[in-house]
């Protein structure tokens, strides 16, 4: 058991890492390695596996709180964050959100996965072609307005069911209005912040009655998974940031694409098979 226990927080310390890594280098929250991470590990801990993905994808949303605080702040200090845009964008990404975790309460466990792995295949798009989501127009304005509010509740609440920062597409709109990589990824990092909090806070009410839960869960968010990958995307997210405005950006997003492929795969089979 003990070394059970060993294997479960270094692989939650690698998850850690590399979340506040994605964090800082592409401005998402690093959903996409934590859910995958806690499925892997969590099995192991308990018996009952019906509610695991909304333990993951609620201590995902928390973990995304830290890792994207600590990318803006990363951020902030080389003036690339966009406080405006979090400000106009956030009652509608927290009415997204609301949505987000009322659907989640209702599907079941392995709907979510399979919605887990489609959102994970639909953003491998980017990282693998980002070529194609380069501004043609000039003529193109950050969205106002009714589309405003309707792309970010979107936003709210498809992140909130996949257990995201909401980052790549906040990175894609910034881009293809003619805003610079560095200010969409840093301004992309508040959003996952704004994302994360209700998010988490959702998750934790709608499991506080359910039993069989991983040890130490508060709700459908695992407090020692969380303080794990917390302490060590806190290292990493500077880390990240620094990548991102010094490193070949299209080999590293297309890596990023490559994993997603693997990860969306791997969802699947988990869910189909």
């Amino acid at each position: 058991m003990e070394l059970e226990l060993v294997a479960f927080m270094a692989a939650l310390l690698a998850a850690g890492s590399i979340a506040g890594i994605t964090a800082g280098l592409f401005g998402n929250g690093g959903g996409f390695v934590v859910v995958p991470a806690l499925l892997a590990v969590f099995p192991f801990f308990t018996d009952d596996q019906s509610e695991l993905m909304r333990v993951a994808i609620g201590t995902s949303l928390a973990s995304i709180i830290i890792s994207s605080a600590r990318s803006v702040q990363a951020h902030k200090k080389k003036g690339a964050v966009d406080f405006q845009v979090l400000k106009s964008w956030s009652i509608w990404l927290l009415v997204g959100v609301g949505f987000g975790v009322l659907i989640a309460s209702q599907v079941h466990s392995e709907n979510l996965v399979v919605i887990f792995a489609s959102g994970v295949l639909v953003y491998s798009i980017y990282f693998l072609f980002p070529h194609w989501f380069k501004p043609k127009r000039t003529d193109i304005e950050m969205p106002t307005g009714p589309f405003r509010a309707a792309l970010a509740t979107f936003l709210g609440g498809f992140s909130s069911l996949l257990g995201i920062g909401g980052g790549t597409i906040t990175v894609i709109t910034m881009v293809m209005c003619h805003r610079t990589v560095h200010q969409a990824v840093a301004t992309a990092a508040g959003v996952g912040f704004i994302i994360g909090l209700p998010g988490a806070i959702g998750f934790a009410v709608m499991g506080f009655h359910h039993a069989n839960l991983p040890w130490g869960s508060l709700g459908y968010i695992n407090i020692p998974a969380l303080i794990a990958i917390a302490a060590a995307s806190i290292i990493t997210a500077p880390i990240g940031a620094k990548w991102a405005h010094n490193l070949n950006e299209l080999h590293l997003k297309r890596l990023f694409g490559v994993y997603l492929i693997i990860v969306s795969a791997n969802m699947y089979y988990k869910a189909l098979v």
